[in-house]
C-alpha cells in the first residue's frame, strides 16, 4: 500500500491494545484513525475511505459483525480485518461469513498482523476497483449500493440489494435456499418461514417486471437462479 492507500481504521475497546496498535501502526508508515466503539465505527467507516479496517468482535454498543454488516449496507468497500479473542473455528467461520476478509486471533505477532494488512492491502487496490457487476443488461454498483436495468435505476432496499447482489455474484448457478438463508441472512437453519419466497418475489417484480427478459429464474425444488439470456 501506497500513499492514501496506506490509511487504516482500527475498531478496538481496551484502551491499551488501541494505544498499542495505533502506536505500531503509525511507527509502521500507516495513516491509523481510532474508533473505540461500535458507534464511533460506523460514523467514521462510513464517512472515509480506508485501505483496510481492523475490527474488534467484542464491543461495548454494537458487535462488530453487526458493525460490518452495517458498513457493507452502507457501500464500504475496504477489507475487514477481524481481531478477536474468540478464536474456535466456529468464531472464525461466523466472522468471515459475516463479512470478514481475514480473521486474527489474539494474541498474536505484530509482524503476522502487518503481514495481513499488506496482504488485503493489495486486495483492496485490485478488487476494490471492481465495483460494477453486469449480467446483461442489469448492472450493480457495489459501492454505492445501486441496481439498474438498462441504465434506469432500480429501487432496492437494502435486504433486496444484498439477495440480488449474491445471485448476480452466482450468476448462472443455482442458489438453493438455505444457500439464500446462510449467506444472506447468516440463518444456519431452515426457520419453517417462507421470507424467501417473499423477498425473491419483491425482487423479481423490481427486476423483471417490463423488461425485455427475466433474470431471476425459479429451479423448481431446488432454489433460484439468476442468468440473462445466451
Amino acid at each position: 500500500m501506497t500513499g492514501s492507500h496506506r490509511r487504516i481504521l482500527v475498531v478496538e475497546d481496551d484502551p491499551e491494545t488501541a494505544g498499542q496498535l495505533v502506536e505500531q501502526l503509525t511507527t509502521s508508515g500507516y495513516q491509523v484513525d481510532l474508533a473505540s466503539n461500535g458507534s464511533e465505527a460506523l460514523n467514521r467507516g462510513g464517512g472515509s475511505d480506508y485501505a483496510v479496517i481492523t475490527i474488534d468482535r467484542m464491543l461495548p454498543d454494537i458487535d462488530g459483525l453487526t458493525i460490518m454488516r452495517q458498513l457493507r449496507d452502507d457501500g464500504v468497500a475496504a477489507p475487514f480485518l477481524i481481531i478477536s479473542a474468540l478464536g474456535e473455528v466456529d468464531d472464525r467461520v461466523r466472522g468471515l461469513r459475516a463479512g470478514g476478509d481475514d480473521y486474527l486471533v489474539k494474541p498474536f505477532s505484530f509482524m503476522e498482523l502487518l503481514a495481513r494488512l499488506e496482504a488485503l492491502g493489495r486486495r483492496s487496490d485490485t478488487i476494490a476497483k471492481e465495483t460494477i457487476l453486469r449480467v446483461g443488461d442489469l448492472a450493480i454498483d457495489l459501492i454505492s449500493r445501486t441496481a439498474s436495468r438498462h441504465g434506469k435505476e432500480i429501487q432496492l432496499l437494502p435486504k433486496e440489494f444484498q439477495l440480488l447482489e449474491y445471485l448476480v455474484r452466482n450468476e448462472a448457478r443455482v442458489v438453493s435456499r438455505a444457500m439464500l438463508l446462510q449467506h444472506v441472512w447468516d440463518l444456519h437453519f431452515d426457520p419453517s418461514t417462507n421470507i424467501i419466497d417473499v423477498y425473491v418475489g419483491r425482487l423479481r417484480r423490481k427486476v423483471d417486471d417490463q423488461q425485455a427478459y427475466p433474470l431471476i429464474h425459479t429451479v423448481r425444488g431446488v432454489g433460484y437462479c439468476l442468468r440473462a439470456p445466451s
